[in-house]
């Protein structure tokens, strides 16, 4: 048989018959008042399409001598939609006749209208708007509706339902096979032969006198996830005809209104049978439900349940109540939360419900919402904040000197860059929304102003609004939802650390990262960029006499000025820290990062040092390099210039002494950026273990410290085993490592990279998902030679891969230690490692289930 009664023994399956079939199968099998229903398998409805019908007499004769029916979708994953439901199968002039007697001649009117209108649009394929126009449910507008059908068909509107059902379910079954019902649902994760069910169910009507009706109820806020009767009953109506706009009709309120009649007041019976079947779904459904449901002559039936869509801020919230209130375990609620979603959570969000005006869309580099007033430089963005207001920062591309700008801002938005260009790391690194690679927009330096693709232009102070997780821009400002970082939240991510098997730590450059990524639980600072603390006026101005200095001793007295300042920041980091693990990368940008580029700033610079303008010009142009991010930065500039990094460790090991006497002991990771080479290692761990027994015999203090490298190049991952002998940990820096594998700016990328993605050259930007082929070869390489070479080496990545669920599972499949992130990834990054250990728990529970 091509079809089965669904009955609380049926033979009904999810991946043969779809949710819906299986949802009313359990919906049964609580005694819910289901009407008749029988599903049509995947097999079934592929038959259907090829022309073989099953025996639609046999199927029929089910319900009855004059049969009503719907049809309804019933796919795998109610996700993937579906051919709309279409009701009143069986309707004709004889039923017509029939019904005019038992409910009235406008009910039937409407009845037969209702069904025709659907027959000549889905299946007659009929122009929708010429049968929209029959509204009222007259005579006159009944006749009309069949002489249109007529008339456009050349033939008469069917009488025999069997006719009815077979046009109708072919119709179904041909346009989910068809070719943009297949990419519709793919573009939503459907595999592409993926099945349709679909089910047949006897019509609850709902148009007789008085309060006969339809309705949907839910008993969850969808976008809070608090408990609360939501939903919307109408008179005279069907299917889900209620939650259309009705404000001229008979809608009945569910629960007590001071503005009209309720259900609880007029029903009570009804209504309490409602409470009872939403506490059925959720104690054995296990799952917050919307309950479709018609009331016919004071006689509720439940035609069927669907998951109550809901925002991930109300997920969090109903999974983890679900759990506590032992209807699912721990280990489900974390699963039931999609890493990714927690962006939503924690940072804040455009109200989904107002208007937004797009006039740019770029790459979403940093999730979260901002609107502010537009200015175009760091200077504008601090004053704005000083003044109270609100402002986005917007740039060609940002660089080192914007960094104050950017902590002032509300949000970033770029006409270059990539997800891993210096705008979209820090913006991450703060917390911040923003876009980048907006190439659509062009930005007039001169006259001020930002223009639009269309020819729009925004000038300085016009407000503006950022989408960082989707990588829009607005005009003017969006109403925004705040971040949800409550209990629930809290109580989700308790969960997930205790099932996760690897660590977590945050990139943390200051003391406001710091304390962010303690709020978010990180295991420690995995990545501790020092450059980032040298932007502050005084402390540029000393780096600026560092790099003009001629002498050695002339650039240890420029850094004898920073030396307090980098001990007082280390300090306050590993008091923040408490203990925990700070790993401190040394210097590693190049020079001209720290000299300003236009001659108003070079004349500002010479002013300052004191300097004729031509020598503060020679000396920029001398630092000048061809490709300055392959050149002299890290570990040799370190070598070069190894003043700088022995006064960084001097303030390392005075502010581990420092904080240890405050609080618990500290150890520090020092970490080389850059190396290539074993002698590198070498020459400067000789320097910093000197620097190191200098600070114990003039503190009187022991302490101990861990030194370790930054894998940023290929060799370095090639030649790990000899590196190893000299480090105590490698930290996989995958954002240079990428670049330097790729031989690709990650810059310039966003330009041509969305076009590569498309045409397959690429499956993702590998800056933003990890090539677990080419540079996951350099990683596992450099890994396993690495604990070849020294058993005891810790292993982690600290690039922006970090917080990705996918380099997690890379890294934990590798052996890694931890993975570090911006701070307001690490809550991802811990729900993902957890969703990574249950993966075994889920396979067996699924089984058991």
């Amino acid at each position: 048989m091509t079809f089965t009664e669904i009955t609380p023994t049926a033979a009904i399956e999810n991946a043969r018959h779809g949710g819906r079939a299986k949802c009313l199968q359990r919906l049964i099998r609580l005694d819910m008042p289901v009407p008749l229903t029988v599903a049509l398998s995947f097999d079934a409805v592929h038959g259907i399409s090829a022309g073989d019908m099953p025996d639609l007499g046999a199927m029929l004769a089910l319900f009855g001598s004059d049969p009503l029916v719907s049809v309804r979708p019933s796919s795998e994953d109610p996700d993937w939609g579906g051919p709309g439901a279409i009701l009143n199968i069986g309707m004709n002039d004889a039923v017509h006749a029939r019904l005019t007697k038992s409910h009235g001649e406008t009910a039937a009117n409407a009845l037969y209208l209702r069904f025709i209108q659907s027959y000549a649009v889905h299946v007659g394929r009929l122009d929708p708007d010429e049968f929209e126009t029959f509204s009222t449910p007259s005579p006159d507008a009944l006749r009309a509706a069949l002489e249109l059908y007529e008339e456009e068909t050349e033939s008469y509107f069917p009488q025999d339902p069997k006719e009815q059902l077979a046009e109708i379910l072919r119709s179904m079954a041909r346009a989910w096979e068809g070719t943009t019902a297949r990419l519709l649902r793919q573009a939503k994760g459907a595999p592409a032969d993926a099945g349709l069910g679909l089910v047949v169910q006897k019509m609850a009507l709902g148009v007789g006198q008085n309060t006969c009706g339809s309705g949907v109820i839910q008993f969850v806020n969808g976008q809070t996830g608090r408990r609360e009767i939501r939903g919307r009953y109408l008179c005279k109506s069907q299917g889900r005809d209620a939650l259309t706009d009705a404000e001229d009709r008979d809608v009945m309120y569910l629960t007590k209104d001071r503005r009209g009649r309720s259900i609880e007041e007029v029903l009570p019976e009804n209504f309490a049978n409602l409470l009872k079947y939403g506490e059925l779904c959720r104690t054995r459904l296990r799952e917050e439900m919307e309950i479709e449901f018609t009331i016919d002559n004071e006689e509720l039936f439940i035609l069927d349940a669907v998951r109550v869509q809901r925002s991930e801020r109300a997920n969090v919230r109903i999974a983890v109540s679900l759990a506590n209130d032992g209807i699912i375990s721990r280990e489900e609620a974390v699963l039931r939360i999609p890493p990714r979603a927690l962006s939503e959570l924690l940072h804040s969000q455009f109200d989904p419900s107002d208007k937004r005006d797009r006039f740019a869309q770029g790459i979403a580099a940093s999730p979260g919402a901002a609107t502010g007033k537009i200015v175009f430089n760091a200077r504008a963005a601090q004053a704005m904040a000083a003044q109270g207001e609100n402002c986005v920062l917007v740039r060609s591309e940002t660089s080192p000197e914007d960094i104050r700008g950017m902590h002032a801002a509300k949000g970033i938005l770029t006409v270059r860059g990539g997800i891993t260009s210096h705008a979209a790391v820090i913006a991450r690194g703060l917390g911040l929304p923003c876009v980048v690679g907006a190439q659509d927009l062009s930005l007039d330096k001169k006259q001020r102003k930002l223009i639009a693709k269309d020819g729009r232009e925004f000038v300085e102070g016009d407000v503006i609004s950022i989408d960082g997780a989707l990588g829009f821009a607005y005009a003017g400002a969006v109403n925004m939802l705040p971040p949800e970082l409550g209990e629930g939240f809290q109580t989700l991510m308790a969960w997930a650390d205790e099932f996760r098997d690897i660590g977590v730590r945050a990139n943390a450059d200051t003391p406001p990262d710091a304390r962010n990524a303690r709020m978010f639980a990180a295991e420690g600072i995995g990545l501790c960029r020092t450059e980032h603390m040298f932007i502050d006026d005084d402390r540029l101005l000393a780096m600026r006499e560092m790099i003009f200095a001629d002498h050695a001793n002339d650039r240890r007295t420029a850094l004898d000025r920073l030396l307090p300042m980098q001990r007082d920041d280390f300090t306050e980091l590993f008091e923040i820290m408490q203990g925990l693990p700070v790993c401190i990368r040394l210097f590693d940008p190049p020079l001209h990062e720290f000299l300003p580029h236009g001659r108003e700033g070079l004349r500002e610079l010479a002013e300052a040092l004191d300097l004729p303008l031509r020598d503060v010009e020679r000396r920029v142009d001398g630092l000048r390099e061809f490709n300055p991010m392959l050149g002299m930065r890290g570990v040799r500039l370190g070598i070069t210039v190894p003043e700088i990094y022995d006064m960084q460790a001097r303030a390392i090991f005075e502010a581990t002494v420092a904080a240890s006497k405050l609080g618990d002991p500290v150890v520090p990771e020092v970490m080389i950026p850059l190396v290539s080479a074993k002698r590198e290692v070498e020459m400067v761990k000789a320097r910093v273990d000197a620097v190191a027994a200098e600070v114990r015999i003039e503190t009187g203090s022991d302490f101990t410290y861990r030194l370790g490298v930054m894998v940023e190049t290929p060799r370095a991952a090639l030649r790990a085993g000899e590196i190893a002998q000299h480090a105590a940990f490698m930290s996989f820096g995958t954002n240079d490592l990428t670049q330097m594998t790729y031989g690709l700016s990650r810059d310039d990328a966003g330009r041509f990279m969305g076009e590569y993605v498309a045409q397959g050259v690429y499956e993702e930007d590998p800056f933003h998902m990890l090539d677990a082929d080419g540079v996951g070869e350099l990683l596992q390489m450099g890994a396993t030679r690495g604990r070849d070479a020294n058993h005891d080496l810790t292993l982690s990545i600290c690039g922006e891969h970090g917080g990705n669920p996918e380099s997690i599972r890379f890294c934990r499949d590798a052996g890694f230690d931890y993975v570090s992130c911006s701070p307001f990834r690490v809550p991802i990054a811990r729900l993902a490692a957890a969703h990574l250990a249950l993966e075994g728990w889920a396979e067996e529970y699924r089984l058991i289930d």
